[in-house]
């Protein structure tokens, strides 16, 4: 059988184009993977569970804060009510975290090393959330007895002791004392290594970042420390020396989906009411699918410009970067997929008019080769059945 040129020209295109498409699947699938903290939900519910992982990001001037997140879970758990959800004894329903960048403060060691660290206040189950790789100690809970402890990255641990290995240890922000509970490692994905900087940081808890707000007037420093010098002369940006530290910037939560779309319409319903136009609702769990990702083409720039004053932490500007990426490399991969398409649909036509030029003779020639197997089933059957019988 002799192959025409554009024959030969077709199949070697389909055959590029499908291979692409599958390196491009492989790429942006790898690329989704490294994103580690969008996938929250799938380790909280395991293989078996059903459960949805979303992000909420407010503006400074949302006025959202750790008093509104008690109405916020109480509002998840009473929508869970009304299609017969509920926890298990002993169990946590719907984890959940929030946090809040303190900005800039100054942190000493007992050796008096001194170095300025970004400060993230955080609440709730806030490590479940994140994929860091803790090199020493453990992380804070919302369940210790004390919540003095702090989690820091090990640019800091070695600017403040010259090692990583230093959990238990003490260190003071902005002159209050905290106790080193565990070191984690830096970023190791491009887009978070970008996004983060070379900027030191540390994780301290809500009660704690009161009593930093409350040292900057003066009260709880430590003996021989003279006070912070962070970003805006002494700690606590956009706090007021003494007050309570209650801004809530970043809300996340894992809600069991037992219908599709569950999840995602009841957090929206939630904020949209009262947050409209000053939160982004992110749903992590599907965010990078290849399907919604292609679909999103249109909306790429509106997507990547930010335009409301909202606050995103280095973790989610990563994934949105990747996200930004994910969308083009779908839609080029929509579009590389139109040729085995188009292929298949010409090879369509063409079937289709050679039946209707040939259709009695092909009739004609199945029938006989029809007739044919039957007699040969028929033949084979009686052939069987003389052998038992003798």
């Amino acid at each position: 059988m002799k192959f025409k040129i554009r024959h030969i020209i077709l199949a070697a295109a389909n055959s590029a184009a499908l291979i692409t498409a599958a390196v491009m699947t492989a790429v942006g699938g790898s690329m989704a993977k490294s994103q580690k903290y969008n996938y929250a939900a799938g380790q909280w519910g395991g293989e078996n569970g059903n459960y949805t992982q979303m992000s909420c990001f407010f503006s400074g001037d949302s006025g959202f804060s750790t008093d509104s997140v008690n109405s916020v879970r109480s509002n998840i758990l009473s929508e869970l009510q009304t299609v017969s959800v509920s926890a298990e004894a002993g169990k946590t329903l719907v984890p959940d975290a929030y946090s809040a960048s303190l900005g800039s403060c100054q942190v000493t060691s007992d050796t008096k090393s001194r170095t300025e660290a970004d400060i993230t206040a955080v609440g709730g189950d806030f490590f479940l959330f994140r994929d860091f790789e803790l090199l020493d100690g453990v992380y804070f809970t919302k369940d210790d007895t004390m919540q003095d402890g702090a989690v820091i990255d090990r640019n800091l641990a070695w600017a403040l002791y010259g090692s990583d290995k230093i959990s238990g240890m003490d260190m003071y922000i902005n002159g209050v004392k905290f106790y080193i509970a565990g070191v984690i490692d830096l970023p190791d994905t491009k887009p978070e290594k970008q996004c983060a900087g070379k900027v030191s940081r540390a994780y301290i808890s809500y009660d704690m970042a009161d009593e930093i707000s409350r040292g900057s007037s003066g009260v709880g420093k430590a003996t021989g420390y003279s006070g912070g010098t962070g970003a805006d002369g002494g700690g606590m940006p956009d706090t007021a020396p003494g007050a309570a530290v209650e801004k809530v910037t970043c809300y996340e939560c894992i809600i069991p989906n037992p219908v599709e779309g569950f999840a995602k319409n009841t957090v929206k319903k939630i904020f949209d009411e009262q947050y409209k136009g000053k939160v982004n609702i992110v749903s992590n769990t599907e965010r990078f699918d290849p399907k919604k990702r292609a679909k999103a083409h249109k909306k790429l720039s509106s997507s990547v410009v930010r335009d409301n004053g909202v606050i995103y932490p280095y973790w989610e500007n990563a994934s949105r970067i990747v996200e930004y990426k994910l969308t083009r490399l779908y839609h080029i991969r929509k579009l590389i997929l139109l040729i085995p398409i188009f292929t298949l649909l010409w090879i369509a036509f063409r079937l289709i008019c050679l039946w209707r030029r040939k259709k009695y003779g092909i009739k004609k020639f199945l029938s006989f080769k029809l007739s044919r197997l039957s007699y040969n089933i028929r033949r084979l059957f009686r052939r069987r059945k003389k052998t038992d019988s003798e």
